[in-house]
């Protein structure tokens, strides 16, 4: 099988593990900087381009486009779908995903546990917003934030509102959420590779950190799911449309509550805490799913 891997970097942990595993398993498998593909958007014959050639003969890819490429990374899958190749995580999914309100009010729509949740445009009514959060502390969020970066404990009423109102002075948006104490600075990664939770790991934030991303100090162990987080995880990843996800969970005294659905989790930390060959596991649903034509949506959407 001839495997695409769209990342602009080649040397990242999780595309080199993604190219080792598809080698190892007798593909062939190539990186391809999205940023770098360029597109004839014709309704007889779309064709992708990459460094002055056409591109042709793939069978599937694997989108890992990073936050700040999304619309055109997007774009590019887009037309690899248009063209009836198969994309592991589609577009629209990907799209879907990486938009925090969209993805929060289509969670809730299908009665995922969320974290109470606020948005607002005006800082008229900041007081009020607040309270329908469920007062400080709360959590403020940019909608753009990515590892942790844009994200803010409040820990009093005074200091979430010079929070909302200095980053919406900046014209940015923001969601506010009910702080979870009792999840003590730590989440559940659920990573998930079609209809099951292949791997979890809790991540513990450093001493004095909320936070508990990897790449802010956080330190990984491998995790034991009850079945509600198990099929939580499962069901959030179905709603955003992806089939590769790392769903980030929170223990609260009301059972499990999805923060965030990713459509490029990654991989160093799940495996290094897991001791899992995820990346493999990867490219065997590639295997079994990828088929001319199967993608849904066509590069509909």
């Amino acid at each position: 099988m001839k495997i695409a891997v769209l990342s602009r970097n080649q040397n990242l942990y999780s595309t080199s593990r993604l190219v080792a595993a598809a080698t190892e398993q007798g593909h062939e498998v190539r990186v391809i900087d999205p940023l770098l593909c360029y597109m004839t958007i014709a309704s007889q014959r779309p064709t992708i381009h990459y460094k002055g050639e056409e591109l042709k003969g793939y069978e599937a890819i694997i989108p890992r486009i990073g936050a700040s490429i999304t619309f055109y990374g997007a774009a590019v899958v887009r037309q690899f779908e248009m063209m009836g190749i198969y994309s592991i995580n589609e577009s629209v999914a990907i799209s879907r995903s990486r938009d925090k309100l969209r993805s929060l009010q289509l969670l809730a729509r299908r009665g995922i546990g969320l974290p109470v949740t606020g948005f607002s445009h005006s800082t008229q009514f900041t007081s009020d917003l607040i309270d329908l959060a469920g007062g400080a502390p709360l959590v403020i969020k940019l909608l753009e934030g990515t590892q942790g970066i844009g994200v803010v404990l409040a820990e009093t009423r005074k200091a979430a509102e010079s929070v909302i109102e200095a980053f919406r002075g900046l014209k940015e948006h923001i969601l506010v959420q009910e702080f979870i104490k009792e999840a003590k600075g730590s989440d559940i990664r659920c990573f998930v590779i079609g209809d099951k939770v292949v791997a979890a790991m809790k991540r513990q934030g450093k001493e004095g950190e909320f936070r508990s991303n990897l790449h802010r100090g956080g330190h990984a162990s491998i995790a034991k799911l009850t079945p509600e987080e198990r099929s939580t995880a499962v069901r959030a990843a179905r709603i955003m449309g992806l089939n590769v996800a790392g769903v980030d969970l929170l223990r609260s005294n009301h059972g499990p509550v999805v923060m965030e659905v990713n459509s490029s989790p990654g991989l160093e930390g799940i495996e290094e805490a897991t001791g899992k060959n995820v990346a493999g596991m990867i490219i065997q649903f590639i295997e079994k799913q990828a088929k001319p034509g199967r993608t849904r949506t066509r590069g509909k959407g």
